[in-house]
This record gives C-alpha cells, structure tokens and sequence, in this order.
C-alpha cells in the first residue's frame, strides 16, 4: 500500500485507472444538510470562540445525538458543532451601539447631595443660644458631649436602616422599603435622644432638647435620602439656612431662630412621613387598620400577622454598615474636635469637618466614575494583567480627583474661618491623609466588601481614642499617624479585591 501508482501498459501517462474518482452528487440530490445548518447558524457560529459553544447551542435547541446521527450524519454534537465551526469563517462584529453605561449619573445630583449632607450644620448657628454655658468636665463647650453622643447614635443606626431600605429596593419591593423606613426612622431617633439625655449630665435641658431635635432630624433625612428625595430636603432646610446665614451678618433674636430651627425640622419630619406613611395602608391590604395592625410585632391580640413574602435580607447584613458608620463618624468627630483637643480656642466645628463633609457629595461621583472606568477596563483589557494595571490607573485618578477636591474646600474655608486656624504641615496632611482613608472605605463598601472597611475604621477609631487617653503626642500627630496607618492598610484592600475581574460584576 505504500508503493507509488503505477500505470498499467499501454496507458497515457495521465491516466490513472485504479483510482476510484470521486462520485459527484447527482442534479437530483438535497443540499447538504449540515451546509445548510451552518447557513443558518452563521452569525453565531462566525462569533464563536471554540466549536464548544456550537455545541452548546445545538444541544440548548434539543438536538439529541441520535437526531444527528440520522440527518447530519456524524456521530454526536460535538462532532458536528466541529464541522460547523470548520466551515464559517471567523469574524467578531463590533455592536451596533456604544455599550450602555449602568454607572453613569449627573455631578449635579451628586453635589446636591454634598450641600445636602452639609446644610445643617447651620442649624448649629442658630442654636447657639440654647447650648450657652461653661465648658462641661472635657474642656468641650457646653451641650458638646449630648450633641456628639446623639449623632453618633443617629449615624450608627441610620447607615444600617439606609442599607435595609436599599435590599429591598434592590429586590424590587419598594413598599417593604417603606415600611422598613417607617419603623427604623422613629427607632433610631429615639435611640438618639435617649443617649443625649443619658450622657448629659449637669448640661443646660435645652442642650438635650437640641439634640433630640438633632436626632428626629437625622431620621427624617435618612427617610427622603434612601427615597430620592434631596430637592425636597434642600427645600425644607432654606428657612433655617437663611435663618444662619442672616445670623452670621447680624445677630437673630433668640426665638426667631428656635423658630426658623422648628419650621426647618416640622418641614423634613413632614415630608419624610408623606414618604412612607403610604406604607400603613398598604401593608394592610388598602386600609388602615389593619395597616397598623400588620405593622406591629405579633400582630391583634398575639396572632402572627399575615406574611407575603419569603425571602427577606437578613438584619445581620446591615451591621458591618452600621459599623462603618460608628467607625467614620469617630473620625470626622475627632477632626472637628482636633483643635479644641489640642488646647486651642477654635470652634467645635473645624473647617477640616465642613470640607469633609461637603467633600461628600464629589465623592460620591468619583466612586460612580470609578465603577464605569473599570468596566470600560474590562472591555479593553486582555490579560488580567492589563485589567489590574487599567484598575489601578483608574482609582489612582480617581482617588487624587477626590483630594484636590478635599484640598480646594479645605484651603477656601479655612480663609473665611473666622477666627479658625490655619490649615498646613500636619493638619493638612492629616485631613488628606483622613480623606484616602474615608473615600477608599466608601470604595470598598460600594462593591459590598463592607467588613474590611468597617473593621479599618473602627479599628483606627480605637487606636485613635486611645492615643488622646494616653497622650504619646500631640493630637494632630497621632491623627496623621493613625490615618496614614489605616489609609495604607485599606489600600491593600481596595488593591487585593478591585484587581480581581469577578469584583466588577
């Protein structure tokens, strides 16, 4: 069999007779069927990577291999899927229109929110009155500690009402989210209000009656931020804004301020209650009663209240949250108290919190600009290499925006501070320092690594109520070291977790 074709005698030189030629179809005969197949199937087929996923397809379609065995001819799909993806050429359309950006939202929105978040702490001009007195047994300016107790409360509990709010948003059940709001909001203000009269001791009443308004105030505006409501809050805060604003010109009656204080509050209570109240009604099945009954514990008289749904979001999911918000607000509390700790005559509220806390609302945008960045990344990048390197170009710009950001308002306050200290050396570079270390956390909450972010925060938190206790130097020093110590710990999370592609799904 392997000697070569030898011509029989007397034959021309081009003919060769013992071998067989290739029978043509006849006119009478079908096309091919697995042509045909792959006619149709063509598209798929020139985008497929691996005749694996033709297989795939044909088998999602029902075609057994016994069906392919009779009309293809071949023994079983993979076997086809092969010849298939032999006969159509390769080619990868581009789509037809720009990938959608899921990511994308409008800088005025997420400023809004950043005067939003920073508008009360007008509130504080106005109810300057009721916290006059002596400096209570911390060196802190009277009504000081029933204050910082109240919104510590108020944003432990409300950053994990806010994260059950948005799990049932998130599973589409907007009323449950309601009534989530409806029953947390009043707890948590209450929550606040019980610890400002805890720890008030020899303080002025009206320094507790301040803070329990505080308090119903954090609760509300929780309500209209988790709702979408931030116009409307805005709105609400105008009276007490140009309330304060006219007071820093020139001085405001005592009750014309306490006035503009409950006007402002009344407004926020009010549209935060038109919000979720609608929740009652509905939990009863469209009316009230039993709205109000379905809202309670065990419902009338001990029975178990009627249940429609099944898979509710844990409460323990909304720890690590609230959490991170014990965490960070320790923080910024320590910032606004840096100077009045280190034996200054500034005021409680430092020009490094006021940016802070504007800072917020850019923030918040350069996290949605980081997450669309890295889908563009995974788009274009082909090795997990490239992807990394796309990621961390991408945070690094990110993360140096939001500083400049933090450094401009810094700088812009702290001129028109009156009488506030300036801010360089170490306060500068603790503020900066506290700003990686807040925006790297809000990083990492957003793609739902929240314990690494809680754990840093409370961590330095500790460590930094525990360096004012021992006094190894001076407050400023051991708040630059304790941030610059956090910031780099939580950068190796954000590096460890943001580099691995299945992050960004």
């Amino acid at each position: 069999m392997s000697e070569s074709l030898r011509v029989p005698p007397g034959a021309h030189e081009e003919t060769l007779s013992q071998v067989p030629r290739q029978r043509r179809s006849p006119s009478w005969a079908g096309p091919d069927p697995v042509e045909e197949l792959a006619g149709r199937l063509e598209e798929f087929i020139a985008s497929a990577v691996h005749p694996d996923e033709v297989a795939a397809l044909l088998e999602s379609d029902g075609m057994s291999d016994g069906r392919i065995r009779e009309h293809y001819g071949v023994e079983n799909s993979f076997a086809l899927a092969e010849q298939l993806y032999a006969r159509v050429d390769r080619h990868y359309p581009e789509p037809a229109a720009p990938a959608r950006d899921p990511w994308a939202v409008g800088l005025l929105g997420c400023l809004l929110r950043g005067v939003v978040f920073a508008l009360p702490a007008l509130a504080y001009v106005l109810g300057a009155p009721l916290l006059a007195g002596p400096k209570d047994a911390f060196g802190l300016p009277a009504g000081t500690v029933p204050l910082l107790a109240g919104a510590l409360c108020g944003w432990t509990w409300n950053q994990g009402l806010a994260h059950r709010a948005y799990s049932w948003l998130g599973l589409g059940d907007r009323s449950a989210a309601r009534r989530s709001l409806l029953l947390g909001a009043p707890a948590g203000a209450l929550l606040g209000a019980l610890a400002a009269v805890a720890v008030a001791g020899t303080a002025h009443p009206a320094a507790a009656v301040f803070a329990t308004g505080q308090s119903c105030y954090l609760g509300a505006a929780t309500v209209l931020l988790v709702t979408g409501r931030e116009r409307a809050l805005l709105i609400a805060l105008l009276p007490m804004t140009a309330g304060a604003l006219l007071d820093l010109a020139h001085p405001v009656p005592g009750p014309v301020g306490t006035l503009l204080l409950l006007g402002s509050l009344a407004a926020v209570v009010a549209l935060a209650l038109r919000e979720v109240v609608p929740a009652v009604k509905e939990s009863g099945g469209g009316t009230w009663t039993a709205g109000l009954v379905a809202l309670l514990p065990f419902g009338a008289f001990g029975a178990a209240p009627r249940r429609t749904r099944t898979a509710a979001p844990g409460f323990a999911g909304s720890v690590p949250y609230a959490l991170f918000g014990l965490g960070s607000g320790v923080l910024v509390l320590y910032a606004a108290l840096a100077d009045v700790l280190a034996g200054g005559r500034s005021a409680v509220a430092a020009p490094a919190a006021a940016a802070l806390t504007l800072s917020m609302g850019p923030a918040e945008w350069l996290l949605h600009r980081f997450r669309s960045g890295s889908l563009v990344g995974l788009r274009s990048s082909s090795t997990p290499r490239a992807f990394r390197r796309s990621t961390a170009r991408t945070a690094a710009g990110c993360l140096a925006g939001y500083l400049a950001v933090l450094l401009g308002l810094a700088l812009a306050i702290s001129a028109v501070w009156p009488h506030g200290p300036g801010l360089g050396g170490v306060r500068l570079a603790a503020l900066l320092l506290l700003g990686v270390l807040l925006w790297t956390g809000l990083l990492l909450q957003s793609f739902g690594a929240v314990v690494g972010a809680a754990s840093v925060c409370c961590a330095a938190s500790l460590a930094q109520t525990a360096g004012l206790v021992t006094h190894p130097g001076g407050p400023h020093w051991v708040a630059a070291a304790v941030y610059g110590a956090a910031a780099a710990a939580q950068a190796g999370l954000v590096c460890r977790l943001l580099g691995r592609a299945t992050a960004h799904r």
